[in-house]
């Protein structure tokens, strides 16, 4: 019998998420005669790791169900099909999921909407289809291009440069002309958003600690102001660009990870959106499928031309997921966060 690993909600965290929130067990893996018609059993290779996931540990209202206690975590995995009964899908299929922090899973490919996609593998990795191909790279593509509609010589702003998301916003934001200046944690992560990712300044919040060296930092990288922002954090850097806010200008709130543990986070000079007659949206891109085709489009191309630039953190094992999850939401990663599991 082949066992697969999986990894619970044990408990709802109190403050700060802690490995102790998080359970290891074992349950058998099912044979393709045990499945039933339309079911695929996958492999995963790779699970993703993403901030979203440290919202639904709560019990709270918010945009999606809380993940309910003593169920698998949920999340994006890529992998390889094992057996089938489901035309669609044959042993040795690459396809990308939401199979969930597990070294396997059950998916009924029958069922409408049911997460499970093939995948091209020949000029794309595997693992890039949970990162800059995948929801990270159309969640950059949907925030920018239908919120924040960048013009050719304006200035956009990213927080969480380095990140999966943030470091496709740039260079998507690049390649339509603007100057793009990002916002990342220590002198490596602001070294590569500008060397390697080529945007054109990169502020170290590290260094630039308090409110007032922080703008004043933001202020020279942004000689013209602001005119599009891309939010990924909120707190000191959100109140820091409102000051920096050009008139018309637009923000995509996408994530606001120092709220993350449930401490409130007031904003200093709310009366700059309308001084500046600001638009300001939030949006969940899995309320968007409209978009993923020209969105994966467009950044599938760019990865196989070389034209789009990702880094992976990569933790190896299931058992490392929980630690590697919890160093995410301190920025302990370096671009995509990634499980390896075979």
């Amino acid at each position: 019998m082949t066992i697969n690993h999986q990894i619970l909600l044990a408990s709802r965290p109190q403050g700060e998420a802690t490995v102790d929130n998080f359970k290891l067990v074992e349950a058998p893996v099912p044979t393709l005669d045990q499945l039933t018609d339309g079911q695929v059993l996958v492999r995963h290779h790779f699970m993703s790791l993403d901030p979203y996931m440290r919202g639904r540990m709560n019990d709270s209202k918010s945009y999606a169900e809380p993940q309910p206690l003593n169920t698998v975590m949920i999340g994006g995995t890529v992998g390889e099909v094992v057996a089938s009964k489901h035309a669609k899908f044959a042993p040795g299929d690459k396809v990308l999921g939401m199979g969930g922090w597990q070294e396997y899973s059950v998916v009924d490919a029958s069922v409408k909407g049911a997460m499970l996609h093939k995948v091209d593998t020949t000029h794309i990795p595997l693992s890039a289809y949970l990162g800059s191909v995948g929801m990270p790279g159309v969640t950059a593509w949907y925030g920018l291009i239908k919120i924040i509609a960048p013009k050719a010589g304006e200035t956009v702003v990213v927080s969480a440069a380095s990140g999966a998301v943030g470091s496709v916003v740039g260079q998507l934001a690049k390649a339509r002309g603007c100057r793009v200046v990002g916002v990342a944690g220590g002198a490596d992560k602001c070294r590569y958003v500008t060397e390697e990712l080529g945007f054109d300044a990169c502020i170290d919040y590290k260094v630039h600690n308090d409110p007032k060296a922080f703008y004043k930092a933001l202020k020279e990288a942004t000689p013209n102001g602001i005119d599009g922002y891309f939010e990924n954090v909120g707190g000191m850097i959100l109140d820091a660009v409102l000051l920096r806010m050009n008139a018309f200008g637009r923000i995509a709130m996408c994530g606001l990870i120092a709220g993350y543990d449930g401490q409130p986070l007031p904003m200093q000079n709310p009366a700059l959106i309308l001084v500046n007659r600001l638009k300001i949206e939030g949006f969940i891109v899995s309320e968007h499928p409209e978009v993923w085709p020209e969105a994966t489009m467009e950044l599938g191309t760019m990865v196989a031309t070389g034209k789009m630039k990702f880094r992976e953190s990569v933790a190896q094992g299931i058992a490392s997921a929980p630690e590697a999850f919890l160093g995410l939401l301190k920025g302990k990663n370096f671009g995509k966060q990634l499980v390896k599991l075979i």
